[in-house]
């Protein structure tokens, strides 16, 4: 490790749920380096904005908007680290353009977002939410539910996290039917899991649960003409990313009985309007980007992401990079 850039190097921390004097500031700190933590970095006046990047030689980045225009006002910049696997809060073509490699935390909140998951589906299932406002309106009313063994889970996105819900549901007596573009044939075969095209797991599923990263082929994914190929009383989660689902097309969906209902962690727009239907439409239970948050995911994220810094910082590799092509980029410069 080159210990000379570690101790000149500043990190500014945008992780809401990083703090001074956490673990992770330690860590970085006991690695001789200076760190700084600004939440609402988007928020910040222009001017504001500017100082808190001068200087700083990595970003430790949470799920508000990392632009183009804060990327090329860190000059010193040399690595971006999002602590999650989602990455659409952050320009990666511009980092790309810069020569910067954009990594993730990859498997830290693997299991935190499964069970979550499985949060949701249940409240949906057996109709908690509803069930608690009646109790607490001073009704008495014994909502009739449904279970989850012997109903079908479709899962759209058989990466990381859509395993660990394959096997979750596998212990509840789901069966499961999945779509994914690289689908694992051998994960699929030793844990019963079915393979369907996208219309298939749509059409056939009582649940569908997203897993899916947001980009070009993916946003708006579940528009009106999607939406209709679910069953009446099918539920829809989204645990990914909110651009997955067409917002206005759901509510409508929700609204006449198309499809049963929703469960949703994550929105198009974050943090989500008080006044936004999704939040006043019977049938869509909304929880606050939460699925991952929890005192273990948190912890692991925090400690990749430091050590990913730490790691780059020193001269080493970075680790879990979304864009590999920033190499390209970064060779350029360095000839030019």
């Amino acid at each position: 490790m080159n210990t000379e850039n570690v101790r000149n190097a500043d990190v500014l921390i945008t992780t809401a749920f990083l703090a001074p004097g956490d673990e992770v500031d330690l860590l970085l700190r006991d690695a001789g380096l200076t760190t700084r933590h600004e939440p609402e970095l988007d928020a910040l006046p222009a001017e504001e904005r500017e100082t808190a990047l001068a200087g700083v030689r990595a970003i430790i980045a949470g799920t508000r908007p990392l632009g183009a225009d804060d990327l090329a006002a860190a000059a010193q910049l040399q690595v971006v680290v999002r602590t999650g696997v989602g990455y659409d809060s952050v320009d990666v073509d511009a980092a790309t353009r810069l020569g910067l490699p954009v990594c993730i935390t990859a498997g830290a909140n693997r299991q935190a977002v499964a069970e979550h998951v499985f949060a949701l589906m249940l409240a949906s299932a057996r109709r908690i939410p509803e069930n608690i406002r009646s109790l607490a309106d001073g009704r008495w009313n014994q909502l009739t539910g449904r279970e989850l063994r012997g109903a079908t889970l479709g899962i759209l996105g058989l990466g990381s996290i859509g395993k660990a819900v394959a096997t979750i549901a596998r212990g509840f007596g789901m069966h499961v039917a999945a779509y994914d573009p690289y689908f694992d044939e051998e994960f699929a075969e030793a844990n019963g899991i079915r393979r369907a095209t996208l219309d298939e797991v749509l059409a056939e599923s009582d649940f569908v649960t997203l897993h899916l990263f947001l980009d070009d082929t993916t946003r708006n994914l579940m528009d009106a003409d999607r939406l209709a190929l679910m069953k009446d009383d099918a539920i829809l989660i989204n645990t990914a990313r909110g651009g997955i689902i067409d917002e206005d097309a759901l509510v409508d969906a929700v609204r006449r009985g198309v499809i049963g209902g929703a469960a949703l962690d994550v929105f198009a727009q974050e943090p989500l309007p008080a006044s936004s239907p999704l939040l006043h439409t019977p049938g869509i239970l909304a929880t606050t980007h939460v699925a991952g948050a929890t005192r273990e995911a948190r912890g692991e994220s925090g400690r990749i992401a430091a050590a990913t810094v730490i790691a780059v910082l020193g001269g080493g590799e970075p680790q879990f990079v979304v864009n590999p092509e920033h190499r390209a980029a970064a060779a350029q410069e360095v000839t030019a």
